[in-house]
């Protein structure tokens, strides 16, 4: 497509989204709003929300449209939820709706309306890299906002038809301000903490009501293969949890790991949670095509957590082994491991074991 100055937005109905809309709308771009309908029900797809984006839209005239997508949302984020659980993961279904819903089918429907680019609430930047010959994805400025972490998994290839309207802003209340400088309706709207699907927070219930994931009774024992009591279903805990446990013992035990094939919950000691090395596959390479050398970098294994130097192997097409300067404490499956050289995304991919 040759290029131009039209941009097709994501728009939730909150005020990242919004101040967004605004912010390319002055900048000069031809903006086009859109909702996608995902979830029926969900925190991010209800009538409220489709008519805050649209009463938005309006307001600051650009056009609204409403695409339905629940059927891929299905195949691709909720299915691999319940899969991830089946195998006692712990997912991160915001990673897999961007990857093929907001930078996958959004950008799709993005070259059928003619639009050059695609743009999002998210706090995260975009830029030509002189020193790595690309386009490259970076932290934001906001390094308390920053979601770089969740936009790993995206197409390398798609990196320069991104724009973060508000990969410069450094805190939240700016851009709350900035909606009541403009009489923006949503200026005091909660931000969306919890899985989108799941508004209540329940997962478990969630689990149970939409797959074949059930209460099954079973032994949690200690690294020794000692009983030490009874579990009500792998999919009920998670690495490094402590509480809800029903076991008492001389000394504060943790969930340290699972025996699918035993039906076990296996607990330990919190020292036991500290490991050196994990292994990483599914991996998505952002700065380089492959990794032939060993490299020093800073991994972040989970959203919250502060990123640990360590060095990284690639050792096939879809995996990489990590070693940490330090250990680390709960390194969980299913969870994203992400690579940055400064502030610069390298790539990513979903953590198989720690070793």
């Amino acid at each position: 497509m040759e290029k131009n100055n039209k941009v097709l937005l994501g728009m939730s109905g909150g005020v990242d989204s919004s101040v967004s809309a605004l912010l390319l709308k002055n900048t000069g771009y031809d903006v086009v709003g859109v909702t996608l309908e995902l979830f029926a029900g969900s925190s991010c797809c209800n009538t409220n929300t489709y008519m805050d984006a649209k009463n938005i839209c309006n307001q600051i005239g650009i056009p609204h449209f409403i695409f339905n997508y629940q059927k891929e949302f299905k195949e691709n984020v909720i299915n691999d939820f319940i899969c991830s659980y089946a195998n006692c993961q712990t997912p991160n279904p915001c990673i897999e709706c961007n990857k093929y819903l907001k930078f996958g089918y959004m950008y799709e429907k993005a070259k059928e309306l003619g639009c050059y680019y695609v743009a999002t609430g998210h706090y995260a930047k975009t830029e030509y890299s002189e020193k790595y010959g690309r386009w490259v994805l970076k932290k934001s400025n906001s390094l308390k906002k920053d979601q770089s972490y969740v936009l790993w998994n995206i197409s390398k290839d798609l990196i320069e038809h991104i724009i973060f309207p508000l990969a410069d802003y450094e805190d939240k209340e700016e851009i709350r301000q900035i909606a009541k400088d403009n009489n923006l309706k949503v200026a005091n709207k909660p931000d969306s903490e919890d899985i989108c699907f799941i508004p209540d927070g329940n997962y478990k219930k969630f689990l149970e009501n939409n797959s074949d994931i059930k209460p099954k009774i079973g032994n949690i024992v200690n690294s020794k293969g000692e009983i030490l009591g009874k579990h009500t279903g792998l999919y009920n805990y998670t690495i490094g949890q402590r509480k809800g446990l029903g076991i008492s013992y001389k000394v504060p035990l943790f969930v340290i790991g699972f025996n699918k094939e035993r039906n076990e919950v296996i607990v330990g000691e919190e020292s036991e949670l500290y490991k050196t090395h994990m292994k990483v596959n599914n991996i998505n390479l952002l700065l380089f095509d492959k990794l032939d050398n060993e490299i020093e970098v800073d991994v972040k294994i989970r959203y919250s957590s502060k990123p640990a130097k360590a060095t990284i192997k690639q050792i096939s097409d879809t995996e990489i082994e990590v070693e940490f300067k330090e250990p680390q404490r709960g390194i969980t499956p299913g969870q994203s491991a992400v690579f940055y050289i400064d502030d610069i995304v390298l790539g990513g991919g979903k953590i198989v074991k720690a070793l």
